[in-house]
C-alpha cells in the first residue's frame, strides 16, 4: 500500500463522487459509478483542497478551497508522475492503470529478449515508462501535443529521458497505416482509446465505431511472436466481456492466456473498490 501524502489514495467514494489523496492534496472529483453512500464523515470531504464540478453541457470547473501549485508530483507503482488539474477534471494519472503497469513490466522481463512496444492513446506516459523501465523499446503515440509534452516531463522525472522511447504526435490510424506500408512489427501493443476524441488534424474518433477497424489495422503490425496485448476502456456500456471478445478475435490463431476484468481502485483501509473502467489482457505463455 502506498504511503499517504507521497502517492495516490482513494480515501472514500459515494454520492457520485470520489475523495482522493493526490500527493499532498485532497481532491473531490466525479465518480458516476459511486451510487452508494460515503463511508467517511462529511468533515473529511469538506477538508478537500479542490472540488471538480462537471457541467451538464460538457467540461466543468474546479472550485478551490485553497491555492494549489500548478504542478506537483507523486510516486505511484514505481513511477514518479507529474500532476496538474485540467479543465476536463483529469489530473495526469488514471490510478486504476497502476496494476497494468506492473503487469506490463512483468511480461517484458520474463521473455528475456528485446521487445518493441507500441503504446497508442498514450496520454501522460505511465504505460510507456513502465515498458521502458523493463527494458523495452517503446513508441509513444498520442494525438495531443500537450499530452506528449507532459509524458516527456514524466520521463525526465523518472530519469528515463535517454531510454529508447520514440515520442509521436499523430492520429493513430494514419500512423499504423504508414507502419503497415513500412513493414514495421511490434511485439506488444497497448490500447486505451477514449470514448470520443479528435486526432492531430481534427479526425473524429468514436469508440464503438472505430475500435474494431483499428484492431484490424493493429493486427497487421503485430509480430509473429507477440509478447502481450493490453486493451482498456472507460466507455459507459463497454463490459469486460466486450473487450475480451474483441481481443480474442484480434489474437486469432495465437495461443496464449486471455483474461478480462473491471479496472478498479481500492479504497484506503476499506474492503470497498471503485469500478473505473474495463480491460482485457493477452500474453504469450511461452518465450
Amino acid at each position: 500500500m502506498p504511503r499517504e501524502h507521497n502517492s495516490y489514495l482513494l480515501l472514500d467514494s459515494g454520492n457520485f463522487r470520489k475523495l482522493e489523496q493526490v500527493g499532498a492534496y485532497r481532491l473531490i472529483r466525479p465518480a458516476p459509478q459511486a451510487i452508494w453512500d460515503p463511508a467517511r464523515p462529511e468533515r473529511d470531504w469538506a477538508a478537500a483542497h479542490a472540488h471538480y464540478h462537471r457541467s451538464s453541457s460538457g467540461g466543468g470547473r474546479w472550485e478551490y478551497k485553497t491555492k494549489l501549485p500548478e504542478v506537483w508530483s507523486l510516486n505511484y507503482y514505481g513511477l514518479t508522475m507529474q500532476i496538474k488539474l485540467t479543465d476536463f477534471g483529469h489530473i495526469g494519472l488514471f490510478p486504476e492503470q497502476g496494476p497494468n503497469w506492473e503487469w506490463i513490466k512483468a511480461q517484458i522481463i520474463k521473455v528475456k529478449r528485446p521487445v518493441k512496444v507500441l503504446n497508442t492513446f498514450a496520454y501522460t506516459g505511465g504505460s510507456s515508462l513502465a515498458a521502458a523501465a523493463a527494458g523495452a523499446e517503446v513508441v509513444h503515440l498520442d494525438a495531443a501535443r500537450g499530452m506528449e509534452e507532459w509524458a516527456r516531463d514524466n520521463a525526465k522525472l523518472n530519469s528515463m529521458g535517454d531510454r529508447p522511447i520514440r515520442w509521436l504526435i499523430e492520429d493513430v490510424n494514419r500512423f499504423i497505416k504508414r507502419e503497415i506500408r513500412r513493414g514495421s512489427r511490434y511485439d506488444a501493443i497497448i490500447l486505451d482509446p477514449p470514448s470520443f476524441g479528435r486526432g492531430s488534424k481534427g479526425e473524429v474518433w468514436k469508440f464503438e465505431d472505430d475500435l474494431p477497424a483499428l484492431l484490424k489495422l493493429c493486427r497487421q503490425i503485430l509480430s509473429t511472436n507477440p509478447v502481450f496485448v493490453l486493451l482498456s476502456a472507460h466507455t459507459p456500456g463497454v463490459t469486460p466481456l466486450t473487450l475480451e471478445n474483441l481481443l480474442a478475435d484480434f489474437m486469432g490463431q495465437f495461443s496464449g492466456s486471455l483474461i478480462s476484468a473491471e479496472l478498479t481502485i481500492p479504497e484506503y483501509k476499506s474492503r470497498r473498490v471503485l469500478p473505473s473502467g474495463t480491460m482485457a489482457r493477452w500474453h504469450n505463455e511461452g518465450k
